[in-house]
């Protein structure tokens, strides 16, 4: 009998008949991109949901890169976090800037105000902090610290999708926001991302940044092409009706792995005010050969959670500077995200709790 393997994702695909449905009218408009109707429609329920402008993107990565493109960072330093997804880092040392690692808080992972704060030089022009898993960073004392120095405050706001923190989206806070969509994210439009952004300014020059920085024959400045298909849009579309359902589902996971958890692992709770997403479930060991060994034993399950955050950012081998980051080298060294999905199974959670709770 074939097993069938469980990865630490789960990629959701709404009916068929669905996207069907949305390429139905992509076909009558025959037009696939460069702000169709379902790439603005999506924009526009987006742009409701976070309580603010919004515009879509290619990708998360990109929309990191136009947003610290936007608040001229380059040549200058970046003060960041060392545990995320390496895109942090990437997009900073895409744009021509030095990343800066402040070091993160040792209960949720995310960047350590205090460290931020150290971090400052005649050079920095902005702090880019990650909502780490979706648990919020410190915004009130990181937007005292940005305005304080006068520098802008954005956010990595690719786990934040679903979480509310004091009455608004997580991703709402800060000058500007970067979303991912990617398919294993719990919104996703396949490929695909976007840029929350507050003042009307900064939002038409980020348009015109996505399309190549001209309008018709007027070349305005500097531009990419960022622009998203009718096709993402429409997988987009589709999923945003059932996000609800989704986190629904994927907490009632999670709180079957929080009943079984055992002791020697530790498990972020959620804070108080925060309307969580559900989107990861890390996981820390006590060791990272406690980790291997455990990896080992679920691999032979077919069972792969996966280690995020690892390495940490500040150890990457192309960085032309170390800087010593322990807490960060300390965690990343040593955690994992358990296999997490609306489509997931109690008996895959007891399965999996199982193995773990053995010696």
């Amino acid at each position: 009998m074939k097993h069938e393997k469980l990865f630490v994702t789960k990629s959701f695909l709404p009916p068929k008949e669905d996207y069907l449905a949305y390429l139905d009218r992509i076909w009558d408009s025959g037009q696939m991109t460069n702000q169709g109707g379902l790439t603005v429609e999506l924009e526009n329920k987006l742009s409701e949901l976070f309580q603010t402008d919004f515009l879509l993107v290619c990708n998360g990565t990109v929309a990191l890169q136009l947003l610290l493109k936007l608040y001229g960072v380059e040549g200058g330093e970046v003060i960041t976090t060392p545990f995320s997804y390496v895109a942090t880092t990437s997009s900073i040392l895409w744009e021509h800037s030095k990343p800066v690692y402040a070091d993160i808080e040792r209960e949720r992972f995310c960047i350590d105000p205090e460290q931020v704060e150290a971090c400052f030089t005649p050079e920095t022009k902005a702090i880019l902090a990650t909502h780490v898993f979706g648990y919020p960073c410190d915004i009130e004392k990181l937007s005292m610290i940005a305005a304080e120095h006068k520098v802008p405050l954005i956010f990595d706001a690719a786990h934040a999708f679903g979480c509310v923190w004091q009455g608004k989206p997580l991703a709402y806070w800060g000058d500007g926001s970067a979303c991912s969509f990617h398919a294993t994210k719990l919104f996703h439009t396949a490929e695909g991302g976007g840029c929350i952004i507050h003042d009307r300014e900064s939002k038409e020059k980020l348009d015109f940044m996505r399309r190549f920085g001209h309008c018709k024959d007027d070349h305005m400045f500097l531009g990419i092409n960022a622009k998203i298909s009718e096709l993402h849009a429409a997988m987009g579309l589709c999923n945003l009706k059932y996000t609800g359902e989704i986190v629904k589902k994927r907490r009632e996971i999670s709180d079957i792995y929080d009943s079984l958890l055992p002791g020697f692992l530790y498990h972020p709770s959620i804070p108080e005010g925060l309307e969580y997403n559900y989107a990861y479930y890390p996981v820390l060991f006590e060791s990272e050969e406690q980790l291997l060994y455990y990896f080992d034993k679920l691999g032979k399950r077919n069972i792969f959670p996966r280690r995020y955050f690892y390495p940490s950012l500040n150890t990457l081998p192309y960085l032309s500077v170390r800087q010593e980051c322990p807490v960060s080298e300390d965690i990343s060294s040593r955690i994992a995200c358990l296999p997490l999905s609306a489509e997931m199974s109690r008996h895959e959670v007891e399965k999996i709790m199982t193995i773990l709770n053995q010696e």
